[in-house]
């Protein structure tokens, strides 16, 4: 006979809808722009004053931008190559730089990394025209010919996750945003803004590489401006007059 083997006493109780890290939140339209803002005018401001570190101010920009209008975990991030840039067979005009192709995505318990290609969504194809300013003219010039990584150093090395998540903690200070949020939020940002986007919940669910669509719902948290204008069309499609009240 089957016997009940989970009880009220020996099982975990799931007492609220979403029981992630408060602190994990998706960035505002509004942090977004400061962020980008900041990071485009760092990058001017080394290359007019001629310093040293205009390439790398460019390649930190790139990489933040690329992980938001990619949805990318931070080590899918990291280990990027060159190679990894695929082309968008719906958009030959973007060239080679249309899709990318993750090859360490997260691995479920005991198995080997996932992969899967993100395709790059017309929303967010202000990123393409700076990866490729950032591949075939600004990479070139740390001479690096025959490393496979897409960001390299100074030092002709792939860069860190560390330095990822160091840059992007003093930048975000730089910019003035919450100290809560992580370079991890812009990936809650992509999906949040895919949402509203209107892309169905696969299509979402596929683009960041999640077994289950709950893990996507847990990161979808849409804006209160979004909400306020679905309500506001709503209201109106329910209660608009009838030509007849109108009389």
């Amino acid at each position: 006979m089957p016997s009940q083997v989970c009880h009220e006493w020996n099982t975990v109780a799931h007492l609220n809808e979403y029981e992630g890290r408060p602190a994990r939140r998706p960035l505002t339209y509004g942090e977004l722009q400061d962020l980008f803002d900041h990071l485009d005018a760092q990058v001017e401001r080394a290359a007019s004053s001629g310093r040293k570190g205009a390439l790398s101010a460019l390649r930190d920009a790139q990489v933040f931008k690329t992980a938001y209008a990619f949805g990318l975990r931070r080590n899918e991030l990291c280990r990027l190559d060159v190679a990894d840039l695929r082309p968008n067979p719906h958009v030959p005009r973007w060239g080679t730089y249309g899709s990318v192709h993750v090859r360490y995505g997260k691995a479920v318990r005991g198995g080997t990394p996932r992969r899967r290609t993100v395709l790059a969504v017309p929303e967010f194809d202000w990123a393409i025209e700076g990866m490729r300013q950032w591949v075939e003219q600004a990479r070139p010039l740390f001479g690096v010919p025959g490393h496979p990584a897409l960001w390299v150093t100074e030092r002709l090395s792939r860069v860190s996750l560390r330095h990822f998540d160091a840059r992007f903690a003093t930048v975000r200070h730089q910019a003035g945003l919450d100290p809560a949020l992580s370079l991890h939020c812009l990936r809650h940002s992509y999906v949040t803004h895919l949402v509203e986007f209107g892309y169905p919940e696969r299509f979402v669910q596929e683009q960041v590489g999640h077994a289950y669509a709950s893990t996507t719902a847990i990161y979808a948290s849409v804006s209160n401006d979004f909400k306020d204008k679905t309500l506001k069309a709503a209201l109106e499609r329910v209660y608009a007059p009838t030509d007849q009240e109108d009389q």
